[in-house]
């Protein structure tokens, strides 16, 4: 956390309204303490059982799938003069995240991502986030769910 970077802020971009909102947030916190935006996307291969080998044509259709998604969160998003820097990087997103904290200032999530458990309040990534992260995070509930804080 070197002062003369400026305030650093990692957000984590999964392709959820979640995480549009947490990336907004994110540039907004920026732009009020004059600080620069890193959006981090990971991908993982799918698990793979014995019979499935001969489905993954195509090794490279997973982090080109990140990158899309990456791209059109990013531009959806109005930085501004604030600077956002993308990167999509090959792992669970929790610890992707989490590294990529080290030197970073604040940590920015969506409260769920794209898992199955819909009725849940905190994802297991936003949940392991907040149990290891290097720096302090931030938790962006939904739209839907924001009315729950207060």
């Amino acid at each position: 956390m070197d002062g003369d970077a400026g305030f650093r802020i990692v957000a984590g971009v999964d392709g959820s309204d979640a995480s549009q909102l947490a990336l907004e947030w994110a540039v907004t916190e920026a732009r009020l303490r004059g600080g620069q935006v890193r959006a981090v996307t990971a991908w993982e291969f799918p698990p793979v059982t014995v019979g499935m080998e001969g489905l993954i044509h195509d090794p490279d259709l997973f982090p080109q799938a990140a990158r899309r998604l990456q791209g059109e969160a990013l531009k959806k998003l109005d930085s501004g003069d604030v600077s956002v820097t993308g990167d999509v990087v090959r792992g669970p997103a929790a610890p992707v995240l989490l590294k990529a904290a080290v030197d970073a200032d604040l940590l920015v999530v969506g409260s769920r991502g794209l898992g199955g458990f819909t009725g849940l309040l905190l994802g297991s990534v936003s949940t392991q986030i907040l149990h290891h992260s290097p720096c302090p995070v931030l938790v962006v509930p939904t739209r839907s769910r924001a009315g729950i804080f207060g």
